[in-house]
């Protein structure tokens, strides 16, 4: 496909050019900002700038955590910096408001003002804020706030900051439909022919303009370049992370973040936040199994902590405790979560009392066995997946952990979950609140996605504890208590009253 005429012209601008010849926007930021931090994710965002610029119909979509200098380096610096190279180009910055849109265009009007060393000045007769081209030049630069008009304004370059503000419209049904049929029936009819067009967002939901973009049957046109806060990624699994970092790496901060401040707003932010904003990987609003907002919960701790550390808990005829293990492949950083449970069977219902979930090695995930198993000494059932490394992990335990129960999954991970969403629904499985158990929005959440979230560890715990612990004892009377393996004042002791 031949390059569009307004390409050709920047090429030919470029080379013609007798002032400063930048190569990226953080370039050109550096040299009229000597203060900008440029980090190794701007630099990855320079590069990606520069590829869709020079691809005709490119498409870009990139995100990132906020407060890192994405807007101002897309919606700021770049059409700056593309001004620069061709100042016959007409470009649109968009936002969710007008008011974004402006501060957004004055900002670059701003820079060209500013600076004279860049070789442009604004024309004296459309200077507006909102609207306003370069002297002798049809190039500039037109801020319109998402569902405004862009008739008879065609756009050589589109860049979309932000079209969402906030988790109120993220969750807006209404609002996400507006945006999308902004950008179908409005913005898009506007691009000329070889526009490129450069979208600039945190991901507030699976259904907003990216999600759908992606979605759609041209989905496959769009580059995206997801730099999460901290690295997710799986090496077994073929995944490699942007920034060439290890699992579990967090960003380097243009903001000067420490990895205590990272954790700190990890924790502060909750899963859902952390996953959608941060990470760059929305769960949808309501899971196809576990929603959100289905699952019983209780405030009022059910269990007691001795002088020891260990935890008992008041346990009536029937009542039972036990432990729930889903183990990782690989002992490396970036295997999946190995996650463990601990759950209180009480007639027909199950509380979750604890959970560890964490990526380990295999000999952090033996020591994480003995010190839940220590924690809570009337668990004596603990069910452990009989795959990964469960099976040398009940060898290597076998001779100092009792009750190590292998247990072969029945069916696929989403039939066991079919299986155990009626008990969830029906409020029969009790999850705490984050007060008594912070990482519980991780098992929320990760269900919420389930089947098609970058985790099922969690779920797949849940399911095992749900299958053996109720399941079970309802359709075979088979109440999993390893307690024939021992005599019973070995039982008697186990239930003993807390003092």
């Amino acid at each position: 496909m031949a390059a569009p005429a307004w390409l050709d012209a920047a090429i030919a601008a470029f080379e013609q050019s007798p002032g400063p010849r930048w190569q990226t926007p953080g370039e050109l930021a550096r040299a009229i900002n000597p203060a900008t931090v440029q980090t190794p994710a701007l630099d990855l965002i320079d590069t990606a700038l520069v590829d869709v610029l020079n691809t005709p119909d490119g498409r870009l979509i990139v995100t990132m955590p906020p407060q890192e200098g994405k807007s101002t380096r897309v919606a700021g610096e770049f059409p700056t910096w593309v001004l620069t190279h061709n100042p016959e180009t007409r470009i649109v910055v968009a936002s969710y408001g007008q008011g974004l849109a402006t501060r957004n265009g004055r900002a670059i009007r701003n820079r060209i003002t500013s600076h004279p060393e860049l070789g442009l000045s604004i024309a004296p007769d459309n200077g507006a804020v909102h609207e306003w081209t370069l002297a002798g030049h049809q190039g500039g630069v037109l801020s319109v706030g998402i569902g405004g008009g862009l008739t008879g304004r065609p756009a050589d370059l589109m860049v979309i900051d932000d079209p969402i503000k906030d988790r109120k419209e993220a969750d807006s049904a209404v609002y996400r439909q507006g945006v999308w049929d902004w950008w179908t029936d409005v913005a898009s009819t506007r691009l000329a022919p070889g526009a490129p067009v450069v979208i600039i967002l945190t991901r507030w939901h699976e259904d907003d303009l990216a999600g759908r973009l992606l979605a759609a049957e041209d989905g496959h046109l769009w580059r995206v370049l997801n730099i999460p806060a901290q690295a997710d990624h799986m090496p077994e699994k073929g995944e490699t992370d942007p920034l060439g970092r290890e699992p579990g790496e967090f960003m380097l901060s243009a903001r000067g973040r420490t990895t205590a401040q990272w954790q700190a707003i990890k924790v502060r932010s909750g899963a859902r936040t952390w996953a959608s904003l941060y990470q760059g990987r929305p769960a949808p609003a309501e899971g196809a199994l576990f929603k959100r907002d289905q699952w019983a919960r209780y405030d009022t701790p059910l269990a007691v902590e001795r002088d020891d550390g260990s935890m008992w808990v008041p346990l009536s005829d029937g009542d039972q405790v036990a432990q729930s293990w889903d183990l990782a492949f690989k002992g490396t950083d970036g295997a999946d979560y190995v996650v463990g449970q601990v759950w209180l069977r009480r007639g027909v219902h199950l509380y979750l009392l604890d959970q560890v979930r964490r990526r380990m090695s295999f000999t952090e995930t033996l020591t994480a066995v003995k010190a839940l198993s220590a924690r809570w000494p009337q668990a004596l059932a603990k069910f452990v997946e009989d795959k990964a490394n469960g099976p040398a992990v009940i060898s290597m335990l076998a001779r100092t952990v009792p009750g190590l129960i292998p247990v072969e999954p029945e069916g696929g991970k989403v039939a066991r979950a079919n299986a155990a969403s009626p008990f969830v629904e029906a409020g029969n499985v009790h999850l705490p609140t984050a007060e008594l158990l912070p990482n519980v929005d991780d098992l929320i959440e990760e269900a919420a996605a389930f089947p098609n979230g970058a985790h099922d560890d969690a779920v797949d715990a849940l399911t095992q504890a749900v299958n053996r612990l109720l399941i079970s004892p309802l359709l075979f009377g088979d109440d999993t208590d390893p307690g024939d393996e021992y005599d019973d004042e070995l039982d008697a002791e186990m239930r003993i009253s807390l003092y």
